[in-house]
């Protein structure tokens, strides 16, 4: 963070959008950037977890075995059962269950000491997800369960809607169904990601300026700014859980409305 430039003189510069903005790792010319390797560690980090938890698998479990069942279980039953229903649910849990842990070790990315940077606060990362892997599944399956024209009919003309008003609805729910609902879902995860490290930025760095550059009389209030980090870290490690847990959950809630005989 102390990298960041925090003043212009002998002025404040408060961290806006430019900093999320990381260049090349490797020099000007390359294109792997901090996010993007995140990203791809954030994958290994959960595919190795699963994996090493469930090599010996006991009857008893161990701390580490019994931590991957837990999750396991939250997403298979907190999750896709409850969205999808107990009729279809199992062949969704592997999808839900990555989603979650995905995203969660990506957020979580943003408090870890070095790292210090949640991937889903680049819009690219969550909208790569929620449109090109969600988006496809939940309309792919709706269309093999309903049929090119029952989907359609499905989405966008609700049961029992009177008919003088179907010109007007069906667009909307056309729009809502196709477009909205994929970039609602990345941008949900995406704002509060965004939000919560640059409240942590200016917290941090503002504390370091007062710190280091204001004068004599200001310089206590440092720890003021400090505190309000250390209190903001906690509450976006909450956040952080909370929008992975609702990013599979929106997922799974669109499956199950994709094969529900109803709008």
């Amino acid at each position: 963070m102390g990298a960041l430039v925090l003043a212009q003189g002998d002025e404040f510069v408060a961290p806006g959008a430019k900093d999320f903005n990381l260049g090349p790792i490797f020099g000007e010319g390359t294109f792997v950037t901090k996010p993007m390797v995140l990203a791809v560690l954030a994958a290994v980090i959960v595919g190795a977890f699963f994996l090493l938890a469930t090599r010996n698998l006991k009857i008893v479990p161990n701390r580490f075995q019994f931590a991957a069942e837990s999750i396991y279980d939250f997403g298979r039953n907190n999750i896709a059962r409850e969205q999808i229903g107990a009729k279809d649910f199992r062949p969704f849990v592997p999808l839900i269950l990555a989603l979650f842990s995905f995203i969660l070790v990506n957020n979580i990315f943003g408090i870890i000491p070095v790292i210090q940077f949640p991937v889903m606060s680049h819009i690219g990362f969550p909208l790569a997800l929620s449109v090109l892997v969600v988006y496809p599944v939940y309309h792919y399956v709706g269309f093999k369960r309903h049929g090119f024209v029952g989907y359609l009919k499905k989405e966008t003309v609700p049961a029992g809607a009177p008919g003088f008003i179907l010109p007007l609805l069906t667009p909307i729910e056309f729009l809502q169904k196709f477009l909205i609902n994929p970039i609602t879902l990345a941008l949900r995860v995406f704002a509060a990601m965004f939000a919560g490290h640059l409240l942590l930025l200016v917290f941090t760095l503002g504390g370091e300026y007062l710190l280091l550059e204001a004068s004599a009389a200001l310089k206590p209030v440092s720890v003021v700014s400090f505190a309000f980090a250390i209190i903001l870290t906690f509450l976006e490690a909450l956040i952080q859980v909370l929008q992975a847990y609702i990013f599979a959950l929106l997922s799974a809630n669109y499956i199950g409305a994709a094969l529900a005989a109803e709008h």
